[in-house]
């Protein structure tokens, strides 16, 4: 079983709606084990565009880093995401942030997620359930990454883990 943090996202619809769906999916491959408070973030790249909810999961999987990329992209698809313009609204978008210590980079993949230590709306929630996560090219901690950022997007927290009827299971 490999140990992996996802992303997940949405500004468009029911957006925590849209989340716990994914959430829900997601079980039939990955087995949740820990799971963020909801954020709400300022969009990056494309400034004009609704706001988005964010959160991230831990869980455990058997998929290999390829097939749990074609998973997460089938339930995208199957929520109705369509491809528009880069960093462009979205349904649900699911990311790959870690995969146990792996270090990957195909065409389709790049493991840790390249772009993770400049996004708040990735480290605020990923700091909450794994702040001691190590990043195995940068040799930081989650928490470190996030203390050294600068002139990240605003993140503000929707709904504590506490208020949230599926809670939060060890990370």
């Amino acid at each position: 079983m490999a140990r992996v943090y996802l992303g997940l996202g949405s500004n468009l619809g029911d957006r925590a709606g849209n989340i716990e769906r994914a959430l829900r999916m997601l079980s039939e491959g990955v087995r949740v084990t820990a799971r963020s408070s909801l954020y709400e973030t300022e969009p990056v790249g494309l400034r004009d565009q609704p706001w988005f909810l964010n959160m991230v999961c831990a869980g455990e999987t058997d998929l290999d880093p390829q097939a749990l990329l074609d998973f997460a992209k089938g339930i995208e698809g199957a929520m109705g995401r369509a491809e528009t313009v880069r960093f462009g609204p979205r349904l649900i978008d699911i990311d790959i942030l870690f995969y146990d210590d792996l270090v990957l980079k195909t065409p389709d993949l790049e493991i840790p997620h390249p772009r993770l230590a400049e996004r708040a709306f990735v480290l605020v929630p990923l700091a909450e359930i794994a702040p001691y996560l190590v990043h195995p090219l940068l040799g930081l901690t989650v928490r470190e990454i996030l203390e050294r950022a600068t002139g990240l997007e605003e993140v503000h927290l929707i709904s504590c883990l506490a208020a949230h009827p599926h809670g939060n299971s060890s990370a």
